[in-house]
Order: structure tokens, then C-alpha cells, then sequence
């Protein structure tokens, strides 16, 4: 029988959560045909010992051999999963499984590539993490253009040709509808529930917050530019490029006038500003030829087709 949904836990240090956890998405999913992959991400406690005790017919344990972080081991579950949807949820037990059955009948209902979870009635400490997160979302959908109220909510359903095509490199997880907004607009977010932590400590804080910055810069050239990199970079080099031309221009007629023009900062400015032009212009020529060398080399095509209907 062909798996309907394929669940990808990702864990790192969280021996308590394992077992309450297993048995919630045992009850959650009785009636779906299911397989749920742990990834463990070089875990130091007894987190991978305390999954294999509970070793059944539809888990399956990845192993890390070393801590890779979260984005490499949603990766990888998404890579050994063989389910028709994806549903990703974290293993700390502050998701809760009993989202998911309805999650994917939204999802089959609809015809939806992703359903995203929206925290409620979020069960986190205000100052460290509702008011951080609530500006990190307000930043992303005003920058993005992908308008959901929350982003860092680690449950969702995703259909499995949407979710391998995914890309998570580096530490983008965070920004996983980002991405599936790249290739299709059928994204829907609805209420889930949402738990305090009741063992393990969390593994974030507000240290990441310029990794959220700096991936989010990244997010908006995916989102913007990734196929016409020239209209960022050839645009500002061009207007870098022609401010720096009238300001020589008009230094050469202080000049012609008479006027000592050498050593003004405005002169400096000038030819900063032309070469600086000349850069970012060449900089868009180079980043073009590449973007056209990743999508030729790899056969791959600036659009995504969902369907081709013939009579």
C-alpha cells in the first residue's frame, strides 16, 4: 500500500520528548497510512538509544554522524521519505500531531501544495520569543511578499514533489514558505495548536538573529531576482554609473571655469560612484551567466508546471 504521509521529526538532544511524542502521532494517525522518519542530529544524550527502543514497523531513524543543524536534517528526512504529502513538526512536543489528519484533508480538499501552521495561542515567554518572532514576521511578509502571520511555526503539510525540491542549504528552514512560494502560490495557513515545553531546554534564542537577517537578504534575491539577477545588480550599476558621470561632468566645468577642482570629496565621489558602476555591472553580466549554467547544466526551467491538459 502507497504511504499518504510521510512525518519528519528533527531532533537534537531531546531524550524526554521521544516517547510521549511517538505515541501522540500513533493516536493522531491511526486511520492514515503513514511513516514517520526521526533525524537525529548528533544527539549527545539518549535520544538515538531511547528511538531505537521504540523502534516500529513505520519509523525510520536517520542518524547524523555529527550536529549538522536543522535545515541538513529536514533535508535529509525529506530525501528518505517516500509519502505522496511531507509534514514536518518539531520533536519537542510543543506541535501537536492531532493538527496533522486535518492539515492533509485541507491540503487533498483544496488541491494545496503547502498548509502551514499558524500558532494560536503560542505557549513561549514573551520578551525572548513572541516579541522577536512577532517583528521577525512582520519583516519577512512585508519583504517577501508571502503573506502569512507566522513563519516560524515548524508544522506543516507539503506535497512531496513541492517539498524535494525544497533546497535547504545552509540554515534556510526558516523560511521553508519563502521557498515554496518560488514555485507555487497554492499556500494556505491555518490555526494549530500550540504547548509549552514540558522537558528539554530550547535550542534557540536570540543569538539568531542575525543568521534570520542575513538569510532573509537571500530569501528576497531567491524571491526577486534568482532568475533576472542583471535587473538588480545592472540597475544600480547603472545609476551608480551615471551619478558618477554628472558629477565629473560638472567638476569638469568648475575646471574649464578656472577653479581648482583637485582634492574636493565630490571628485573622490565621482569616481568612487563610476567604478563602482563599472563593478556592479559586471558583477550582473558574471551572476547571469550563472544562474543560466545552473539551470541549463541541471535541465531545469525558471517555471513550474502543475499540470498539462490535453483532450
Amino acid at each position: 500500500m502507497s504511504i499518504k504521509l510521510s512525518v519528519i521529526v528533527t531532533v537534537f538532544n531531546e531524550e524526554e520528548n521521544v516517547v510521549p511524542l511517538i505515541q501522540k502521532i500513533k493516536t493522531a494517525l491511526k486511520d492514515i497510512e503513514y511513516e514517520l522518519i526521526y533525524v537525529d542530529d548528533g544527539s549527545t544524550d539518549r535520544t538515538l538509544k531511547t528511538l531505537r527502543q521504540e523502534l516500529y514497523k513505520r519509523l525510520v531513524i536517520v542518524e547524523f554522524r555529527r550536529n549538522y543543524g536543522q535545515s541538513a536534517a529536514l533535508m535529509a528526512g525529506i530525501d528518505v521519505a517516500q509519502g505522496e504529502f511531507i509534514a514536518t513538526m518539531d520533536g519537542d512536543l510543543q506541535n501537536d500531531p492531532d493538527d496533522l489528519p486535518k492539515m492533509l484533508a485541507l491540503a487533498e480538499a483544496d488541491e494545496l501544495d503547502m498548509v502551514a501552521g499558524e500558532r494560536a495561542n503560542r505557549q513561549d515567554g514573551m520578551f525572548l520569543r513572541k516579541i522577536p518572532s512577532w517583528i521577525a514576521n512582520y519583516i519577512i511578509r512585508t519583504s517577501s511578499g508571502v503573506h502569512l502571520r507566522d513563519y516560524g511555526c515548524a508544522i506543516r503539510v507539503m506535497r512531496g514533489e513541492v517539498a524535494k525540491d525544497l533546497g535547504l542549504y545552509g540554515e534556510l528552514h526558516r523560511f521553508i514558505p519563502v521557498l515554496v512560494s518560488l514555485e507555487t502560490s497554492r499556500i494556505q495557513q491555518i490555526p494549530v495548536k500550540h504547548h509549552a515545553r514540558q522537558f528539554g531546554q530550547s535550542k534557540y534564542g536570540l543569538g539568531r538573529t542575525f543568521k534570520v537577517v542575513s538569510d532573509l537578504l537571500l530569501m528576497l534575491f531567491f524571491k526577486r531576482y534568482l532568475a533576472r539577477p542583471m535587473h538588480l545588480f545592472g540597475n544600480s550599476g547603472i545609476i551608480m554609473f551615471l551619478v558618477g558621470v554628472l558629477i565629473n561632468l560638472y567638476l569638469l566645468g568648475l575646471k574649464v571655469m578656472g577653479q581648482d577642482i583637485w582634492g574636493k570629496p565630490l571628485m573622490i565621489l565621482g569616481m568612487l560612484l563610476i567604478l563602482g558602476g563599472i563593478q556592479f555591472i559586471t558583477i550582473g553580466i558574471v551572476v547571469e551567466i550563472q544562474v543560466r549554467t545552473y539551470y541549463e547544466s541541471q535541465g531545469k526551467r525558471p517555471y513550474s508546471i502543475r499540470h498539462i491538459f490535453r483532450a
